[in-house]
């Protein structure tokens, strides 16, 4: 059995501290793109999971197979807003280990 490939995605949320949305909706915002951009089956394939989401410093790190690292990306750049808020989410780094990862924030 061919062992699956993961990548660690550090995202940075530019948002007001006090605007800042929940874990929960972070990740449904998240997962909506995907379905949108690319259905069911394409938001499958990334097997997306929340490893942290740090409010303070206002970073979330999320777990995602590597075939589907690109369409990730994509789904990630056209979030503007989550509910009424207004919203950016860029892409720190990416690695495949989160001792790597960590090491570049």
């Amino acid at each position: 059995m061919k062992r699956i490939k993961r990548r660690y995605l550090a995202l940075q949320l530019d948002v007001p501290a006090k605007e800042l949305p929940s874990d929960r909706e972070f990740m449904d915002s998240i997962w909506s793109s995907l379905t949108q951009i690319y259905g069911e089956y394409g938001a499958s394939q990334a097997n997306l999971v929340l490893i942290n989401y740090d409010v303070e410093n206002k970073i979330a790190v999320v777990r995602s197979n590597l075939i589907a690292v690109n369409k990730l990306r994509t789904s990630i750049a056209t979030i503007t807003q989550i509910g009424d808020k207004p919203l950016a989410i860029h892409v720190i780094a990416i690695s495949g280990t989160i001792k790597a990862l960590s090491r570049h924030l």
